[in-house]
């Protein structure tokens, strides 16, 4: 199965939290990274979005077909993102937009086993694949890109 963690763009500061909207900055951002996955993105990615705003407008400049998602809005845990992910039984990929701490924390986790406090860029990118290996299950990071790398 293969996880990738898209971060939201850069958004307004304000309240309340789940109506704040991508800066320009953050559109633009947004529009790279999608330009960049739509190219390497599997057919059947599933696309799951957090309900705030900010993360529905990042998936928009990729698609239309996503999943709002809840269980990964703002304050969301690690295990709830993997949860909704279904990491440890999915197949296939899964995308997931959404926000910092709870990504940081999901790659950490799956890197290390420990949900520390990882930072992930506005806009970034993680890509994180596992698969059975001899009775094991492996993790591998494939890839971390920032927007302003593209």
């Amino acid at each position: 199965m293969d996880l990738i963690l898209w971060r939201h763009a850069e958004a307004e500061d304000g309240i309340p939290d789940m109506t704040r909207q991508l800066t320009a900055k953050g559109a633009k951002q947004a529009d790279r990274m999608a330009a960049f996955l739509r190219t390497r993105l599997p057919q059947d990615t599933r696309t799951l979005v957090s309900p705030a705003k900010r993360a529905q407008q990042t998936a928009q400049a990729l698609t239309k077909n996503f999943t709002t998602e809840p269980a990964i809005a703002p304050g969301a845990s690690p295990q709830a993102v993997l949860k909704a992910a279904d990491w440890l039984k999915g197949e296939g990929c899964v995308l997931i937009v959404g926000h910092q701490p709870a990504l940081g924390e999901v790659a950490a986790l799956l890197m290390t086993g420990k949900p520390e406090y990882w930072s992930i860029k506005k806009g970034a990118v993680w890509w994180l694949s596992r698969r059975e290996r001899e009775g094991d299950s492996e993790t591998t990071l494939r890839l971390i890109i920032a927007p302003d790398l593209l």
